[in-house]
């Protein structure tokens, strides 16, 4: 892509470099076909950018689903000594998908078939958000539970069992707040077991 390489300024062409892109369109210069897949999914804002950006860093690249205008991130992650396909998907509520981004997360999914799925939810709306979380269990999908925003949790005096819960679902249920990049380093041990369990 020489297209513009010579019209566009210095400090584009630097900042390109910075963010890891090839070039003045914003594409990234790295290869996941072939990498076994790890989804995020949750509803919207519960931090799901936050932690695929903690995971994948700034090597990330963001496209269309094909047939779509809908959004999905992808980037690179290594957890021990094998990379994987990070995903973050469109926010979802349910499997029993009503908007454009719902379906394409659902097929994402069920036609990609990521080797594990972290489902990050809102720890102070646990309640509300663990419907999907059985969902996935139900539909024998491989899931991890992240709770997020658990600092915010704390705040305001929730107390959570995550031992109880984890033993209550038969999946692994790690506290995170992405934001302070607190619990990051467990849930990549947590996947890294899962995924060499599977």
């Amino acid at each position: 892509m020489d297209c513009c390489q010579n019209k566009i300024s210095w400090y584009k062409k630097l900042t390109s470099i910075i963010l890891g892109t090839g070039n003045c369109h914003g594409e990234v210069n790295q290869d996941t076909k072939g990498l076994e897949k790890l989804a995020l999914i949750g509803n919207p804002n519960v931090g799901k950018s936050i932690l695929f950006n903690s995971l994948t860093g700034a090597y990330v690249t963001v496209s269309n689903y094909p047939g779509t205008t809908v959004e999905v991130s992808r980037g690179r992650c290594k957890f021990g000594n094998r990379d994987y396909e990070v995903i973050d998907t469109p926010g979802m509520y349910s499997m029993m998908c009503i908007t454009d981004e719902e379906k394409v997360t659902r097929d994402l999914l069920l036609e990609e078939k990521p080797k594990v799925v972290v489902h990050v939810i809102d720890a102070k709306n646990i309640q509300r958000m663990l419907p999907l979380t059985l969902q996935l269990i139900e539909s024998s999908i491989p899931v991890i539970l992240a709770l997020n925003i658990m600092d915010e949790a704390e705040r305001l005096g929730l107390k959570i069992d995550i031992e109880g819960l984890e033993k209550e679902l038969g999946i692994p249920v790690i506290a995170t707040a992405a934001a302070l990049n607190r619990g990051i380093d467990k849930l990549k041990e947590r996947i890294e077991t899962y995924v060499k369990a599977a």
